[in-house]
């Protein structure tokens, strides 16, 4: 299936990428001045696979979110430096090259959603983004239901309640769907997304994200979620 190309995207990503060259910039990684990311931490960004089940799905990591992955995700989303999806997108390619993904066998690659809140704040969406710079097909088939609180501050089990019924799909009976997002903390966020396209129909073969947040403890398949919601 070909990308899903809305040109109102691509004009905000390229007005970016064009304030990235005409400003000052430090890199995103380190603080170096006059460049967007320096050699050190754009080798920083080689994939460091971690793979992990969330609601009996294999869910693919690219890097770990923590030291420069952590400062270049986060410095992309909030200050709408999208030219440095370009390197997160280089990671999260090589993952799904690595799981062997026949291209004839009509995988669709389904985005976690950006909550309108925070679309309307950014100006774009962020896994999107980061999904074309890896050049994987766009299906947008996830749709927030209702407006959810910041997950961050809420605990395990308040964030499992805050996300639940949260998502639906469009149909999509007998597809054959990968889900795919920019960071996964405890999984409910994925959880509720698998859920959401179970219902329609799907069969959900596993997840990729750019980044897989270190937890010290162990939690069950889908038992929480990540910080920020479609953030």
């Amino acid at each position: 299936m070909p990308p899903l190309v809305r040109w109102s995207d691509v004009v905000r990503e390229a007005v970016g990428d064009v304030a990235a060259l005409v400003f000052p910039v430090e890199c995103a990684g380190c603080g170096a001045g006059d460049v967007s990311l320096c050699a050190v931490c754009d080798r920083a960004l080689f994939p460091d696979p971690v793979t992990r089940t969330i609601a009996g799905v294999p869910v693919r990591s690219a890097l770990r979110f923590e030291g420069t992955a952590a400062r270049v995700i986060r410095t992309m989303k909030e200050d709408g430096r999208t030219s440095l999806a370009g390197p997160l997108g280089r990671a999260l390619a090589e993952v799904v090259d690595s799981m062997g993904i026949d291209e004839k066998s009509g995988i669709r690659f389904v985005p976690v959603p950006s909550s309108r809140a925070a679309f309307r704040r950014r100006g774009f969406r962020p896994v999107e983004t980061i999904m074309r710079r890896a050049r994987l097909p766009v299906t947008r088939a996830i749709v927030p239901t209702r407006t959810l609180l910041d997950q961050r501050g809420l605990g395990v089990s308040e964030r499992a309640a805050n996300l639940a019924r949260a998502f639906a799909a469009r149909p999509v009976a007998d597809a054959r769907v990968i889900v795919v997002d920019d960071v996964v903390t405890t999984g409910a966020t994925l959880a509720e997304a698998v859920r959401a396209l179970r219902q329609a129909g799907a069969e959900v073969c596993g997840g990729v994200v750019v980044a897989d947040t270190p937890r010290r403890s162990v939690f069950a398949d889908g038992e929480a979620g990540r910080s920020a919601i479609g953030a």
